[in-house]
């Protein structure tokens, strides 16, 4: 089982910047794409950034040169710079991850989530 434990959300003004991290964790083998989504409320969740192992990143167009996502493999570990926010950036965020997990002698294909953090842009 993998778990995501995020961090980093909060209150911030219009033009400010927040940082979030996403940690993952235990019986890990390897991940492939980790990936960040927000719901806002009475919206569907959208991608807002995702990168794969090898780094290879995609962004929503709403957020393309504000935000970046990046990634420590050794750590397990994604992280979200939001540059420049808006009011329109209030959501719920959530970390994402795919790859295989340790499954007694051999691996399995693991999906996970976090539980969300709230961002709030606001004056």
């Amino acid at each position: 089982q993998v778990q995501l434990v995020e961090s980093g959300g909060g209150l911030v003004q219009p033009g400010g910047s927040l940082r979030l991290s996403c940690a993952a964790s235990g019986s890990i083998f390897s991940i492939n794409a980790m990936g960040w989504y927000r719901q806002a409320p009475g919206k569907q969740r959208e991608l807002v950034a995702a990168i794969t192992s090898g780094g290879s990143t995609n962004y929503a167009d709403s957020v393309k040169g504000r935000f970046t996502i990046s990634r420590d493999n050794a750590k397990n570990t994604v992280y979200l710079q939001m540059n420049s926010l808006k009011p329109e950036d209030t959501a719920v965020y959530y970390c994402n991850a795919d790859g295989a997990s340790f499954a007694g002698l051999d691996t399995a294909d693991f999906g996970s989530w976090g539980q969300g953090t709230q961002v709030t842009v606001s004056s």
